[in-house]
C-alpha cells in the first residue's frame, strides 16, 4: 500500500512539475504573413493616415490648426467625394465629385482635395479618397454617369506619383446609405474598369465595410466585388469595434487591411428614452475625465487591433475631426457628442506622439513614394 502510494505520489509530482506549453495569442495569426503583398502595401508596418477635412488637417494658411500643426507629418491624409449629382446635403446641391477642385462644405466642413494637393505641407503623402454614390449606384453601374468617372480619372492622373487609395461605396453594409448590394458591386467593378482604361495607375482599389453590419463572413461574401477589384480590405473603427469581422476576412483573402475610419466614442451605447435611440458617451478630449476615458475605452483598443494583427492590418486613418461643431453630425447617435481633436489633450497627444513615433507606424518621408511603389 506505502509503495502504491508512494508511487502515485511521484506521479502527481512529476505531471505538477512539467513545464506549461506556451500558448500563441489567440487574437495575432500570421498565416499570410509570406503572401503577395498589395499595392502600395508595406511588407512590415503600418499607414499613418489623418483626415477628414480641411479644417482637421490643417496645415494650410486658412485651416493652420489641425493635426498637421501640432504633430508630425502622417503617411497620408483622407479627404471624399461622391457621384450623387443633384442630391442634397444639409441645403446644397451636390454637383458631383465635389471638393475635388473647389472648396466644397457639404455639412461636415470645407474640404478641396487640389488646395491640399498644391500646398508644399502635404508633400510626400500619399491621398486617400472616399467615394460614395448613393442613389445612384444603378447609374454609375450602367454607364450614365460615366463622365464623372472620366473627370475622377483625369483628376487622379492629375495627381502624378502621389500614391492614392480610392474607397469605393465607403461603408457599402451601412443601413444608412441603402445601397443596392448587386447594383453596387457591379458600379464598383465598372469604376474600376473605367480607371483601368484610362491609364490611372496611382491608385489603389479598397473595399470597405462598417465593421458593424456583418454578422458573418457570408455577409461579406456576398458583398465582394472579386480578388480581380479589390487590393485593400477596410472597416470602420468606431463604437462598434468589438463586432468587425474583416480582419478574419482578409486573411482568407489574403489581402491586407485599411482601418479606413476611427475615432474615439465609447464601446457601450447608451439608451436615450428622449431620442427613443442608443448614443455613444460624451467624449469631447478636451474634458480631462472624457479623455481618460477614452485613451481606456477606445485608444487602447485601436492599438492593439494594430499591434497584434501585423500580418493585415497595414493603414489606419484617424479622423481629427471637431465632429459636435458640424451640421452633418449635430443629430447623428455616434458622433454628435464628440470632439476627437488630438491637440486638445496633453495627455492624449503625448501618449499619441509617443506610439506613432515609432515602429509599426510609418509617416511621411522623402523616400515614401518609391517604398509604395517598390511594391507594385
Amino acid at each position: 500500500m506505502k509503495n502504491t502510494l508512494l508511487s502515485i505520489l511521484i506521479l502527481v509530482l512529476m505531471v505538477a512539475c512539467k513545464p506549461i506549453k506556451q500558448q500563441k495569442s489567440p487574437t495575432i495569426a500570421v498565416e499570410k504573413s509570406n503572401r503577395e503583398l498589395a499595392k502600395f502595401e508595406p511588407k512590415e508596418g503600418v499607414l499613418l493616415f489623418v483626415g477628414q477635412e480641411l479644417e482637421a488637417v490643417g496645415g494650410l494658411e486658412h485651416y493652420n490648426d489641425g493635426y498637421l500643426n501640432h504633430f508630425d507629418k502622417p503617411a497620408g491624409w483622407t479627404t471624399y467625394t461622391n457621384i450623387n449629382p443633384g442630391e442634397y446635403s444639409f441645403y446644397r446641391r451636390q454637383r458631383g465629385l465635389d471638393g475635388l477642385w473647389e472648396t466644397h462644405d457639404w455639412g461636415d466642413s470645407d474640404s478641396n482635395a487640389m488646395l491640399q494637393h498644391n500646398d508644399p505641407d502635404y508633400s510626400n503623402m500619399a491621398l486617400a479618397i472616399g467615394l460614395q454614390f448613393v442613389n445612384h449606384e444603378e447609374r454609375v453601374a450602367d454607364g450614365t454617369h460615366d463622365k464623372y468617372i472620366d473627370k475622377l480619372g483625369d483628376f487622379l492622373i492629375s495627381l502624378g506619383r502621389r500614391p492614392v487609395f480610392l474607397r469605393i461605396a465607403y461603408e457599402f453594409d451601412g443601413p444608412w446609405n441603402n445601397y443596392n448590394r448587386k447594383s453596387t458591386i457591379t458600379a464598383y467593378k465598372h469604376i474600376v474598369d473605367k480607371l483601368r482604361e484610362r491609364g490611372v495607375n496611382n491608385t489603389a482599389y479598397v473595399w470597405q465595410s462598417t465593421g458593424t453590419m456583418a454578422p458573418d463572413q457570408k455577409h461579406l461574401e456576398k458583398w465582394y466585388p472579386g480578388d480581380d477589384y479589390v487590393d485593400w480590405l477596410g472597416f470602420s473603427f468606431f463604437n462598434g469595434w468589438k463586432k468587425q469581422k474583416m480582419i478574419e476576412f482578409a486573411r482568407s483573402k489574403g489581402k491586407p487591411v485599411f482601418i479606413a475610419e476611427a475615432t474615439p466614442t465609447s464601446s457601450d451605447l447608451i439608451w436615450d428614452p428622449k431620442e427613443n435611440q442608443g448614443i455613444t458617451k460624451e467624449m469631447k478630449l478636451s474634458n480631462p475625465r472624457q479623455a481618460q476615458m477614452a485613451w481606456e475605452e477606445w485608444f487602447l483598443p485601436f492599438f492593439n487591433t494594430i499591434n497584434t494583427n501585423p500580418d493585415v492590418v497595414k493603414a489606419v486613418h484617424y479622423i481629427n475631426c471637431h465632429w459636435d461643431s458640424h451640421p452633418m453630425w449635430l443629430q447623428n447617435p455616434t458622433f454628435k457628442k464628440i470632439d476627437a481633436r488630438l491637440h486638445l489633450s496633453d495627455t492624449i497627444s503625448k501618449q499619441w506622439k509617443e506610439r506613432t513615433s515609432k515602429a509599426p507606424f510609418i509617416l511621411s518621408s522623402k523616400d515614401l513614394y518609391d517604398k509604395l511603389y517598390g511594391n507594385k
